[in-house]
């Protein structure tokens, strides 16, 4: 390192330390400045004092880690033994978090969207993507046109006691019907004997 690059690097190290002094005495609290602080904290622990009753908090069902990974890895044997490795397979849960992703051998990136895409959509509408693609007609603005939905065949909801909780979604096979066979295959897998 030349002789003026150490010149210019130890005042700007000097600078910083210079800046950071003046902020951590700026940011310093008074004891004028004290009671404005007490509200926020205040506020702090009456959000933190929120009663867990039925009529403040909504209980929610959830697919487990492992039963995800059953689920996806049940889906994704079915494509394998249907000569479909190229596929990824999604479990969400129904606001489209993902809760589990399986990407196959020479899956393409678009598969891993359009899984995502296909098990939102079936979790969020409670039915198989393949049904839903049937309401879809007319001109003009549909429910395909939601933001994060896709209504291609191969996404399938997961429900318990009836309500859909989560979604398995499927994408890369060369027909929707492939992908929707894997999709519940994978949600075979979880289903109640």
């Amino acid at each position: 390192m030349k002789k003026s690059n150490k010149m210019i690097a130890a005042a700007a190290a000097g600078a910083l330390l210079l800046t950071g002094g003046v902020t951590a005495v700026a940011n310093a609290v008074s004891p004028a400045a004290a009671p404005e602080a007490a509200p926020a904290a205040a506020s702090a622990k009456v959000a933190a004092d929120v009663q867990p009753a039925p009529e403040n908090v909504v209980a929610q069902n959830r697919i487990t880690v492992g039963a995800s990974s059953k689920a996806v890895n049940a889906a994704l044997a079915k494509c394998q033994a249907d000569k479909l490795p190229f596929v990824t397979v999604a479990l969400v849960d129904r606001f489209g978090t993902v809760q589990a992703i399986l990407r196959g051998d020479n899956a393409a990136e678009h598969t891993i969207e359009a899984a995502k895409q296909k098990a939102y959509t079936a979790a969020a509408f409670g039915a198989p993507t393949s049904e839903l693609a049937k309401r879809i007609n007319g001109n003009g603005p549909s429910i395909a046109d939601l933001p994060g939905t896709l209504f291609l065949a191969g996404g399938v909801p997961l429900k318990v006691n009836g309500v859909s909780v989560a979604g398995i979604g499927v994408g890369g096979a060369p027909d929707g019907a492939l992908d929707e066979a894997c999709a519940t295959a994978g949600a075979d897998a979880l289903a109640a004997k």
